[in-house]
């Protein structure tokens, strides 16, 4: 086997565990999508073109409220503004990259995808053929998406209220969070992340997670650059 296929589907076999969570979260936005008043071919266009799920779930609910376009993109963008953190990241392991390979990874760069991805840098580093892994995770997870929002359009209202099955995406970002919380300085930025996005979750167009995002953040830089002027690993 090719090092290009063992890491792609090394890849996929780490993104396994966060597809358990993605899958019904794709079902209850096929749904959601029809009843907010979208067609078949732009519900599922959306999931292959878009390929975001929050930006997804807030346009189908704009969409039902009638919301001016100009609207729904800005509230897409500030929803989306975590992705900016993930690039900047990742981009110094695949800077050598072809731009045809940025090209395709960065529509692939997702929260799901993300996290699996800089574990496997930070642990293997820029190896010639880890940007396959990538490619896997990001793969799995678009497949894996595509499948799951086709089954909810074709089920449609069919599934019933007692599945619940919106708790499965915040297992999912529990799961990918709890990894890499490996010092003080990530779990205070996780913890204070998670306090104000509680205390903000009546903010409008979602500015609440954008507000506790950049809480953790500055509350992990700060930790960090503390540590690293009195040395401390």
């Amino acid at each position: 086997m090719s090092e290009q296929i063992k890491n792609f589907w090394a890849g996929v076999q780490a993104e396994i565990p966060l597809l358990i969570g993605v899958f019904p979260f794709g079902l209850i936005y096929g749904a959601l999508a029809l009843n907010a008043g979208l067609s078949t071919a732009a519900s599922q266009l959306m999931s292959s073109v878009v390929f975001a799920g929050s930006a997804q779930f807030i346009t189908a609910q704009l969409v039902h409220e009638a919301t001016p376009g100009f609207v729904i993109v800005l509230t897409i963008a500030v929803v989306n503004l975590r992705h900016m953190l993930y690039s900047a990241s990742l981009a110094p392991y695949i800077a050598s990259l072809p731009a045809r390979w940025k090209v395709l990874l960065s529509y692939l760069l997702t929260d799901e995808a993300y996290a699996p991805t800089i574990l496997h840098y930070e642990k293997e580093g820029a190896t010639p053929y880890a940007h396959w892994f990538w490619l896997g995770a990001g793969f799995a997870l678009w497949f894996n998406w595509q499948i799951a929002t086709a089954l909810g359009i074709f089920l449609g209202a069919s599934i019933p209220d007692s599945w619940s099955l919106d708790f499965a995406l915040p297992l999912t970002f529990i799961a990918m969070v709890v990894p890499v919380l490996k010092n003080r300085a990530a779990i205070a930025a996780a913890l204070s992340a998670g306090i104000v996005a509680l205390i903000a979750s009546s903010l409008p167009y979602k500015l609440g997670l954008i507000l506790a995002a950049l809480v953790g953040i500055l509350v992990g830089t700060i930790l960090e650059d503390r540590k690293s002027s009195r040395g401390i690993s």
